[in-house]
C-alpha cells in the first residue's frame, strides 16, 4: 500500500495540544505584563477545558510564576507541560512549527522567522522549533525540515485537502523579488499542496503582518470560509473589505463550487494612545470540540458568535476577552499553534 501524501491538516482536524509562549518582562509586553499575564491565564483556561497546553518558558522562574498563575486560574496541572527554551516574543502562530502529516508520520516545516519583514527582533524566535526538537516534546520520529524561505504560519490557511490560501500584500514583502508564480510554486512545494488561492485586498489598520490572512479569512469544514467584512460606510476599511468579499465570492473549490461565505459583523473601534487596534473576529483558534473566539467587548461579539458557530457546528464557541492582547497588534489565533493528533512524545 503506498503511504499517504504529506499534507497540512486543516485547523478542526483531531490535536494533541495547543503550543503557547507565556509573556515574561522581557518581551514586547513588559510594560503592560501583569494586565497580559491574566489575559493569558484566561486564555490558557479556556484551552485547557478542551485540550492539553505545551507551555515554552523562559526559565524556571518564568515556569513556577506561570504554574501559580495557572493554578489560580483552576487550570488542571495535568493538563499542562513546560519547556524552557529562549524567544523573542510569544506570537507563536508565526514563529512556531507548521506540521505536516502522512498517516502517522509528522514533518516540521522551520521556516525563516524575520520578525515579520524585519519590523522587529527575531533571532531567538528562529530557533523555536529546532529548540522544541531537541527538547524532545515531539515523537521520536518526527522529522524537522528547515526552510531558508521567510514565511509565518498566520499568513496561510489550509482546508485539510490541498488548497492553501493566503495574501499578496504579505507575501510581497516578505519577497518582493520573486512573482507570484514564483511563490506559489514555493508554496506547493513545500506543503505538497495542489493550489494556492490568492486574495489580492484586504487589510487592518494595527496589524502589523501585513494582512496575514488569518486576521480576514478562514477554511470552514465543507468548503466553507469565514471572513471579516465591514457594514460601517463611514469606516476606511469598508471598500476594502468589500473588494475582499468579492474575490472570496469568486473563488471555487476544488471541485469547481463556490465557497459558502460565512461574513463575521464589525466591531466598533478600539484605540490606544490614538493607535486603532486590529479586532478581528476572524483571529479565532479552533481546539477540540471547541473554538476561542476573540470579544471585544462590543455589541457585535454575540453576533460574531453566532457566525462561528454556523461554520463551525458542533463545537463549544468560548469568547476569550482579547482587549489587552490586540495592544501588540494581534489575537487569540496569533498567540496560539495547534499540534496534530499523535506528534507529542509520550
Amino acid at each position: 500500500m503506498t503511504a499517504a501524501a504529506w499534507r497540512l491538516p486543516a485547523e478542526w482536524e483531531a490535536q494533541a495540544a495547543v503550543l503557547i509562549a507565556w509573556p515574561h518582562a522581557d518581551t514586547d509586553w513588559g510594560p503592560r505584563l501583569p494586565r497580559i499575564e491574566r489575559a493569558y491565564a484566561g486564555l490558557a483556561a479556556a484551552i485547557a477545558r478542551f485540550e492539553p497546553l505545551l507551555i515554552v518558558v523562559a526559565d524556571s522562574g518564568v515556569r513556577d510564576h506561570a504554574s501559580s498563575m495557572l493554578a489560580a486560574a483552576k487550570v488542571d496541572a495535568t493538563r499542562l507541560r513546560f519547556v524552557e527554551l529562549a524567544y523573542d516574543d510569544t506570537w507563536l502562530r508565526d514563529s512556531g512549527p507548521l506540521s505536516l502529516a502522512s498517516d502517522c508520520r509528522f514533518r516540521m516545516l522551520d521556516f525563516r522567522f524575520t520578525g515579520w519583514g524585519g519590523k522587529y527582533a527575531g533571532g531567538r524566535d528562529d530557533r523555536l522549533i529546532a529548540g522544541l526538537l531537541d527538547a524532545g516534546v515531539f515523537a521520536a520520529e518526527t522529522e524537522h525540515r528547515r526552510i531558508d524561505w521567510a514565511l509565518e504560519g498566520g499568513a496561510i490557511e489550509s482546508d485539510g485537502a490541498g488548497t492553501l490560501l493566503t495574501t499578496s500584500r504579505c507575501l510581497r514583502q516578505r519577497h518582493p523579488q520573486m512573482s507570484r508564480a514564483q511563490m506559489d510554486d514555493m508554496l506547493r512545494d513545500a506543503f505538497h499542496a495542489e493550489r494556492v488561492l490568492w486574495l489580492d485586498h484586504g487589510y487592518l489598520q494595527g496589524d502589523d503582518t501585513d494582512a496575514h490572512i488569518d486576521t480576514l479569512a478562514r477554511f470552514a469544514p465543507d468548503d466553507a470560509i469565514v471572513y471579516q467584512a465591514c457594514d460601517d460606510p463611514a469606516d476606511p476599511h469598508h471598500a476594502e473589505l468589500a473588494r475582499m468579499h468579492e474575490e472570496l465570492a469568486r473563488l471555487r473549490t476544488a471541485t469547481g463550487q463556490p465557497y459558502r461565505l460565512h461574513a463575521l459583523p464589525w466591531a466598533r473601534a478600539i484605540a490606544d494612545e490614538g493607535r486603532r487596534l486590529a479586532a478581528s473576529y476572524a483571529n479565532y483558534l479552533i481546539v477540540n470540540g471547541g473554538v476561542m473566539m476573540p470579544a471585544y467587548g462590543d455589541p457585535a461579539d454575540a453576533r460574531a458568535q453566532a457566525v462561528v458557530a454556523a461554520a463551525h457546528p458542533g463545537r463549544e464557541i468560548v469568547a476569550v476577552d482579547a482587549r489587552e492582547l490586540i495592544w501588540q497588534n494581534g489575537s487569540v489565533h496569533c498567540l496560539t499553534m495547534q499540534l496534530p493528533a499523535g506528534v507529542l512524545a509520550a
